[in-house]
Order: C-alpha cells, then structure tokens, then sequence
C-alpha cells in the first residue's frame, strides 16, 4: 500500500506579487525551494492564511535571494499582496516507508529570506 504524505512545506512566506495576466502557477524564490526541498513544475497546495483559499498549482523557480513568491494567473484571485501563505508539497511512498519519513519544513523571515 502507498500512502501520499507531507514532503516540504513553507511556512507562512509573504506574497510580494499577483500577477492576474501570466500563465498559471507560483513563483517562488530559489533560494526558498532548494531549503523545502522542491523543484520547479512541483504541484503544490497553497493554503492562504488571511482568508482560508486553497488552490493547487505547480513552482515556477524565481530569481535566486529575490524573497518573491508570487501567484501567477487565476490564483492571483486567490491572495493579495501582502497575505501569508503555507505552500505545501505532498510524496508518495511505502506505507513503511512513510512511518519513519521526515518532511522539510522551511520557516520564512517576514521578507521571505532564510533565517
């Protein structure tokens, strides 16, 4: 049996930009994704903490010590500049495997640097 589990989570990272006019997606800083252990097309869910949104999409990699993190396309709907969010990231895998599994967990500075 497999079951899908936590694999990377961001914790509370800052929206810097909603870019309504671009191809679907978030963009998120380099820097931040090589730290959560994610890779850019990743499907994610991002969860909105100042108005309860959730939306899944895939990474697109942004420019390295930038902090953006920025909703592209209809999920620029979803939060405002401003808003905190937990971009989270989900694996597959063994029961077995699972039980003894430790996720990376990534916890942002208010402007979206590594502490």
């Amino acid at each position: 049996m497999r079951i899908e589990v936590l694999k990377s989570k961001i914790h509370r990272a800052k929206i810097t930009q909603a870019e309504l006019h671009y191809v679907g997606s978030i963009t998120i800083d380099e820097d931040l994704l090589e730290a959560a252990n994610m890779i850019e097309g990743e499907k994610v869910t991002v969860v909105n903490v100042n108005n309860g949104e959730r939306l899944e999409t895939y990474i697109i990699r942004g420019e390295r010590g930038s902090g953006m993190v920025c909703l592209n396309g209809p999920a620029a709907r979803k939060a405002q500049v401003g808003d905190i969010v937990i971009v989270i990231s989900y694996a597959s895998m063994k029961f077995e495997k699972a039980k003894t599994f430790k996720p990376t967990i990534i916890f942002p500075t208010p402007d979206n640097k590594l502490p």
